[in-house]
Formats: C-alpha cells, sequence, structure tokens
C-alpha cells in the first residue's frame, strides 16, 4: 500500500500499473467498504492505465477522521480522493454509491481538473431506507444480512464474492458503515448536475436494487455531457459481481473520449 499525508492523516490507496498509457483513474468505494472492492479493476484495467484505489478515511488502512454525519463527513473523504489524486496524477475518478457521491461533490466543490467521472451505482440523490437506518444503529449484523440479499449489493453472486464482501463490511464496522450511510441520506445534488462540467459516464447494474437504473438514467439527462449504461447480471456491485461487463464499459466510455 502507498500512502499520502493530508489535512493532519494519512490515506493509504494501492496503486497498479501495467504499461498502459491511458489516463490515470482513480477509483472510490462506497459504504463499509475499501479499497479491495476495486480489485478486478486493479488487475485488469491496468493493462490500459494507470488504476488507483484507495481506503477512505475509517476504512482499510487509513486514518480516521472525527467528523459529524452528513457534508463533513463527505467533505473530509472529498479531502482523501483529492490527496490521492494529486499525488497519482489521477484524472478519471470513478466512484461506486458513496463514492460516487464523494466524486460529485468534488467536482462542484473544488478545483480540480478533472477529465472524466464514472458513476458506478450512484445518483444525485443517495436517501437510504428507513428499516436499514435503523439496523446500522441496533443490529448491525442484521444490516449486513439485509444488503446481501437478493438484488441488493448482489443479484447471483458466487459464495467467495459474497463472503469477501460480507467479511469487509464487518471489518470496517458498524460506527464507520452507518456513518457512510448516514451521509448518505444527506446527498442531495440534484438541482447542481448541470455545473458537472467534465463528461459523466453513469453505470448501473442490470438489478439493482439500492441505486436502480433510473438514478443512472437521470444523471445521464441531467448533466451537460452525460451518458449511461447497464451491466448485465449485476447489482449495486456490479464492478465486483460482473467485472468483465464492468471494465468494458469504462474502456468503452474513455476510449471514446480519447482517454
Amino acid at each position: 500500500m502507498e500512502r499520502v499525508s493530508h489535512d493532519g492523516r494519512t490515506t493509504a490507496y494501492e496503486r497498479m500499473d501495467r504499461g498502459g498509457d491511458g489516463a490515470t483513474l482513480l477509483c472510490v468505494h462506497g459504504s463499509g467498504a475499501t479499497h479491495a472492492l476495486w480489485k478486478a479493476q486493479l488487475g485488469r484495467l491496468s493493462t490500459e492505465r494507470p488504476v488507483v484505489s484507495l481506503d477512505l478515511s475509517g476504512h482499510g488502512d487509513s486514518e480516521d477522521v472525527g467528523t459529524e454525519v452528513g457534508p463533513d463527513t463527505l467533505a473530509a473523504y472529498v479531502d482523501d480522493v483529492l490527496a490521492v489524486a494529486r499525488a497519482e496524477g489521477a484524472t478519471v475518478l470513478c466512484g461506486n454509491s458513496l463514492g460516487g457521491a464523494v466524486v460529485q461533490a468534488l467536482l462542484l466543490e473544488r478545483s480540480f481538473d478533472a477529465d472524466a467521472a464514472v458513476l458506478a451505482g450512484s445518483g444525485a440523490k443517495l436517501a437510504v431506507h428507513e428499516d436499514i437506518r435503523e439496523w446500522l444503529a441496533s443490529d448491525f449484523d442484521r444490516a449486513v444480512s439485509f444488503l446481501h440479499g437478493e438484488d441488493l449489493l448482489f443479484h447471483d453472486p458466487d459464495a467467495r464474492t459474497l463472503e469477501f464482501s460480507e467479511a469487509a463490511m464487518r471489518a470496517v464496522g458498524r460506527a464507520v458503515t452507518e456513518r457512510d450511510f448516514l451521509s448518505c441520506h444527506t446527498f442531495d445534488v440534484r438541482d447542481r448536475l448541470s455545473e458537472i462540467d467534465v463528461p459523466t459516464f453513469a453505470l448501473t447494474g442490470e438489478y439493482d436494487g439500492l441505486t436502480p437504473p433510473t438514478y443512472h438514467e437521470y444523471l445521464a439527462e441531467h448533466v451537460p455531457d452525460g451518458g449511461w449504461a447497464t451491466v448485465d447480471d449485476a447489482a449495486h456491485l456490479s464492478m465486483l459481481e460482473e467485472p468483465a461487463g464492468f471494465n468494458a464499459a469504462v474502456s468503452d466510455f474513455l476510449a471514446e473520449r480519447g482517454l
């Protein structure tokens, strides 16, 4: 793992470069996950371009922050992404779910010369169902089990993928995972999408019950330069469940943009 120090803390990240000459891609995980969510992108897309994935504050190997739920937490996560992007010269940002909210917040609130953005399993508004919020506070095991049910995080995963994801969320822990989901619940930039001035690609799993395809169609229609596509036979974590389809869609989008 590489590390960058910023804002009084250290953010950990992994970088893979197998000689591709495309623009560097920085991947941002979602709630209760770590950089390892992007293992198939680190392993395969890195033949086309350098690929970087980070642990947001309090996740994996990154130091935590003492922020309040909501905009303060999202701002801290934006700081994490900016620090890694600048350290690695990354100009293409790819965020899943919460990570997509972080990418949108960065593009709207900070000065950063991005070339493109990929919003995967995300949206301009990320309300979290009341039951999930209640279970995260009172019964973490139930929340984890529910999220790993049919057509939420996954559609039809193999046992190894399911075990990997559940273990990752439990390792991140209840407090940070709850902070992530509650911060998502406060996120709503629907009235600002016209300000996002980079090519933006919304990529959805066919069966995603957390951020359904309509969220992605909305994103594509309301940013100035937007597109969207569906990964077949996948749900919210399409980059992990169907990496070949996910990677092909991202590669095609970036190739069309000369990136």
